[in-house]
């Protein structure tokens, strides 16, 4: 057995978590001792009484490492431990951190120097375009995005990570092969080349009340900060942020119109003291600071001129009117793909060539 198997065979066994296993590696000195440890050992560690000890001692009974293994094989998945250099190095030091994660794709060092980003499942027109806006303001600069693929906020997050063509990564509630929404199988497949889908939980493990909110603490403790764009007054984004806040990180708010309820939340944290974002020099600033040699690209500020644009661009950006045009008449009119066409609008967006107006509409600006 490997030392990596070992971790996985402690994080397969039931009744104990991250917390627990911790303990044990502190009293046994490795998860190969601990494995090999006596129940009347085992009693001896705080919080483990007879329950626990037993179903550590009877860890390989029902060959639950070797399923799992093949399984892991079968999908292409890799495992990380807190002992690997690709660990990310902030979330090691939160109090309940992961002892091991399946990752589906590749992290990169780069991926240490990364944000997270979360908001409301039932988003606004408003909040997705936030959404969207300041995730390829923060990938186009060199930092990776980190959100959860929930519906809404998050699908807009890593969505706009991908159109600049920057880093983002998925932290599930869910076995790897269990992904939920099913709806976001294809933005997974497509999270999986360009940065990585990462879970603590075994491969068939399916999501439930809890696993929810204790994966957010890895989205909130991944990165150096936390940005909630949309949020109602009771959300799980709001204790996503309590934890970036417990956890030693600076929270970011978009703040939003006061008759809405999607918005009270993100008004209430900037109450509390996170800092009001409103574009994304205002995160890149704090992480410039931070990460000073983080791979910054050209500021989003500066468009090229408009003979520099790709194919694409150039064809929708001629569609275009100084009259506010709904996206399905742009389609109809560049006769581009409606997936190609909501890509470049974004990019023509940052690069400040095109507004977005409510109501999906478009106008040209540049």
């Amino acid at each position: 057995m490997t030392r990596t198997e070992a971790y996985l065979a402690l994080n397969l066994i039931p009744q104990i978590g991250p917390v627990r296993i911790r303990r044990l590696l502190q009293a046994f000195g490795s998860p190969e001792a601990v494995l090999a440890a006596k129940a009347s050992e085992i009693e001896q560690i705080e919080s483990f009484g007879k329950v626990q000890s037993e179903a550590i001692v009877a860890w390989d009974s029902q060959g639950k490492l070797e399923q799992e293994l093949r399984k892991i094989q079968e999908r292409g998945l890799t495992l990380l431990t807190q002992e690997d250099e690709l660990y990310p190095p902030l979330l090691k030091h939160i109090h309940d951190a992961p002892i091991l994660l399946y990752v589906w794709g590749e992290l990169k060092k780069r991926d240490h120097q990364a944000i997270g980003v979360v908001g409301s499942r039932h988003a606004t027109i408003y909040g997705m375009n936030a959404a969207k806006k300041l995730s390829f303001q923060i990938a186009y600069a060199g930092y990776t995005v980190i959100s959860g693929l929930a519906r809404g906020i998050d699908t807009a997050a890593h969505e706009a990570a991908l159109a600049a063509k920057g880093r983002t990564i998925a932290v599930i509630g869910s076995g790897i092969g269990k992904l939920y929404p099913p709806e976001n199988q294809a933005l997974a497949e497509r999270i999986a080349q360009n940065g990585a889908v990462i879970s603590e939980y075994p491969v068939d493990r399916m999501a439930d009340k809890q696993t929810f909110p204790y994966r957010n603490r890895v989205v909130a403790g991944w990165g150096s900060g936390l940005l909630v764009v949309e949020a109602p007054v009771r959300s799980g984004s709001l204790i996503t942020a309590q934890q970036a806040t417990e956890q030693g990180r600076t929270v970011y708010a978009v703040p939003g119109p006061i008759d809405r309820p999607t918005s009270v939340g993100c008004n209430r944290l900037i109450q509390q003291g996170a800092k009001l974002v409103i574009d994304g020099d205002d995160l890149l600033d704090d992480l410039t600071m931070l990460f000073p040699t983080a791979p910054v690209a050209p500021k989003v500020e500066a468009p090229p001129p408009v003979v520099n644009l790709s194919l694409d661009e150039e064809i929708l950006f001629k569609a275009m009117s100084t009259e506010e045009l709904h996206i399905d008449e742009l389609t109809s009119r560049s006769g581009l793909a409606p997936g190609t066409v909501n890509v470049n609008l974004m990019r023509l967006e940052m690069k400040r060539l095109v507004r977005a107006l409510p109501g999906r509409r478009y106008i040209r600006v540049g």
